[in-house]
């Protein structure tokens, strides 16, 4: 399992009327979370789109325990439990400074050739840098 930590301050642009983190807004703290997981692995989406591979979503699930305010420090923890085929299963769990989980869900993207538009099992290196990995915590502050 590779599991990284992301921590990202709420700001006023993010909630609603309410001071209440509008809940559209999870899906991009999900993606700032893979983001900095990517990045974790030594690898950079635009590094990745250079060699022509993209990520789209293809699902995305969101469960919404809590709310989170303005203001407030979240902890983004995204979660690989399995190694990616076509499809990369990420998993997202959000924490408040309580250290409460107040969201969790599942994003589900799928490796994609932008030249023959076609979906396509996940790259070597990818694969075995998740693998070297795997059984580690790899943490960021």
């Amino acid at each position: 399992m590779i599991v990284t930590e992301t921590k990202i301050r709420v700001y006023y642009q993010d909630t609603d009327q309410m001071g209440v983190v509008y809940y559209g807004n999870y899906a991009r703290f999900y993606e700032i979370g893979r983001t900095e997981m990517i990045r974790d692995l030594g690898f950079t989406y635009k590094q990745m789109e250079e060699m022509n591979i993209m990520l789209p979503a293809r699902s995305l699930k969101i469960n919404y325990l809590k709310p989170a305010h303005y203001d407030d420090l979240l902890t983004i923890r995204t979660i690989v439990d399995i190694l990616p085929k076509v499809k990369f299963p990420i998993k997202t769990e959000i924490y408040n400074e309580e250290g409460e989980l107040i969201n969790s869900g599942e994003t589900v993207l799928v490796f994609y050739n932008s030249l023959t538009n076609k979906p396509f099992a996940a790259p070597k290196f990818f694969i075995d840098e998740l693998t070297r990995l795997f059984n580690h915590d790899v943490t960021q502050s």
